[in-house]
């Protein structure tokens, strides 16, 4: 437990390894994650509603109940769980206490209403577009963020180490150095 509270997982090698290949992954979920929305839609209110609601000049169908049951029901534990692994990781970074709370109320707002947002312009009302537009753009936004943020930190540990790695080999040489001379 006190690994966890002080933040020592960044001064572990083999931590760092995991969490710098755990950012590769996610890198390429943030990629995908605007691939898949760019192929559906766009940045445009009408390229929202009409994926949502259908469009019959495309003849593109209205997303069905069910579909977009099976994707929220996909995407729901999927997201918390990354959204609270990575500000987990951010509560052991240097930003203020205020600051880390709004990562954690933006990062996971933004994905709450980047799934919901979907419903609401289907079964509410078409205008509900523009806040799924938004909460796309904040949410990957707050990803980007929260990665760099995370990859700074674990490359700021490594130098740390490293440097406190020279720091302990110096003084082993200076006690090495010192224990020879007091010898006859």
């Amino acid at each position: 437990m006190q690994y966890l509270q002080k933040g020592g997982f960044q001064q572990n090698p083999l931590m760092r390894l995991t969490l710098g290949f755990t950012v590769l992954f996610l890198v390429g979920f943030v990629v995908t994650n605007f691939m898949i929305y760019f192929s559906k839609m766009g940045l445009t209110p009408d390229s929202v509603i009409a994926y949502y609601n259908g469009s019959e000049e495309t003849f593109h169908p209205a997303r069905t109940y069910g579909s977009m049951l099976e994707v929220t029901h996909g995407h729901l534990p999927v997201m918390a769980i990354l959204i609270l692994m990575l500000t987990h990781l951010v509560l052991f970074s240097p930003f203020t206490k205020n600051q880390k709370i709004a990562f954690i109320i933006l990062s996971f707002l933004s994905a709450f209403l980047d799934e919901g947002s979907g419903w609401l312009v289907r079964f509410v009302h078409p205008q509900f577009a523009w806040l799924k537009i938004g909460s796309f753009l904040i949410l990957q936004a707050s990803l980007i963020f929260l990665l760099i943020s995370l990859t700074l930190f674990l490359f700021h540990s490594c130098a740390e180490s490293k440097d406190k790695e020279i720091l302990t080999s110096g003084l082993d040489d200076a006690n090495e150095i010192a224990e020879d001379s007091q010898k006859p």
